[in-house]
């Protein structure tokens, strides 16, 4: 007899009247709401305008949703397209689905879209979001929980997740490989935010710690996992994926710290301090004065026109340099 185990819901669907809420995609909202929110205040901080991460979150959240979905169909498209299988299931997005790498990827590109738009740098908003980004994370695996899914092996230790009959699952008690990934994505954001008030980082390494990070916990979370994956040399292909992003936010943070040290005096300048830049940096000046006409040649345009005006303009020039 299990004495101690992790329930897990009857259902992933609450039904308000007609309109049917749903545990994951209620983890999800709820876990961009605080990454803005987090992510404003961190903006904030490093000199930032409040409202610039929402407004940048309009772009990125929408490609990330995309490019989560699209490596999830991608990766697992025999879910979708084997045979007895129904493709239009790969749009059914509440039903799970979300690959975090796609989700980053496109998301960044969202993100630049609106940091461009902006023109703010993007490494500097993404050192702002990335424990936000990892908050997020962890309360977005809670999705998992309400569709009993992406458990790991069975297991008879206190915590384990009872999983009920359904399908493509067998009842039993497993590893609750949502929890574990839910609080190592809380470390990674506590450890992101130690590392930034410690060493400063700037231009995109706050960011690379939160992937590289999160990385080493998602490489033995997803070997632990039972659900069925595409296997190459013998590691399932996320287990790959995240070796390989790992190394490169190893190298990023590495390449960047020689290339370009310390931190971003200014991540988002107002249209004064923009212009005050321009005055004070001489080339511009003289660009900015080339098409102007000459304050000396205006003075002989003057007096060469004053000449021809005869004693009533002498009069009052007279008058002028009285006054």
């Amino acid at each position: 007899m299990d004495l101690a185990y992790i329930p897990s819901p009857s259902t992933g669907v609450i039904h308000l009247g007609p309109l049917p809420l749903r545990g994951y995609a209620f983890c999800i909202i709820i876990g961009v709401f605080v990454a803005v929110w987090y992510g404003n205040k961190r903006w904030v901080a490093r000199g930032g305008k409040a409202g610039t991460v929402a407004d940048i979150a309009v772009w990125a959240v929408p490609f990330g949703l995309v490019g989560g979905r699209l490596y999830h169909v991608i990766t697992d498209y025999q879910l979708y397209f084997s045979e007895g299988e129904n493709w239009v299931d790969a749009f059914k997005i509440w039903e799970g689905g979300l690959g975090i790498w796609g989700a980053i990827a496109l998301g960044a590109v969202g993100a630049w879209i609106g940091c461009r738009r902006r023109g703010i740098p993007l490494p500097a908003w993404a050192d702002a979001l990335a424990p936000a980004i990892a908050f997020a994370q962890a309360i977005g695996r809670w999705g998992n929980w309400f569709n009993q899914e992406l458990y790991g092996k069975p297991t008879d230790l206190p915590w384990a997740l009872k999983i009920t009959e359904g399908t493509n699952r067998e009842a039993g008690l497993y590893h609750p490989t949502f929890l574990y990934e839910s609080l190592w994505c809380v470390g990674v954001a506590v450890l992101v935010i130690w590392a930034d008030r410690r060493f400063k980082l700037g231009h995109g390494r706050a960011f690379a710690l939160y992937v590289a990070a999160y990385c080493v916990g998602r490489a033995w979370i997803e070997y632990m996992r039972v659900d069925e994956a595409h296997l190459v040399l013998g590691l399932r292909l996320n287990v790959w994926t995240a070796i390989v992003v790992f190394a490169l936010a190893v190298a990023y943070i590495v390449i960047s710290a020689r290339l370009r040290p310390g931190r971003e005096a200014v991540v988002e300048p107002d249209r004064s301090e923009l212009t005050a830049k321009a005055d004070a940096d001489p080339q511009d000046t003289a660009d900015a004065d080339a098409g102007a006409p000459d304050a000396d040649e205006d003075s002989d345009a003057a007096k060469d026109s004053g000449a021809g005006d005869g004693a009533g303009a002498s009069s009052d020039a007279g008058s002028a340099q009285k006054g």
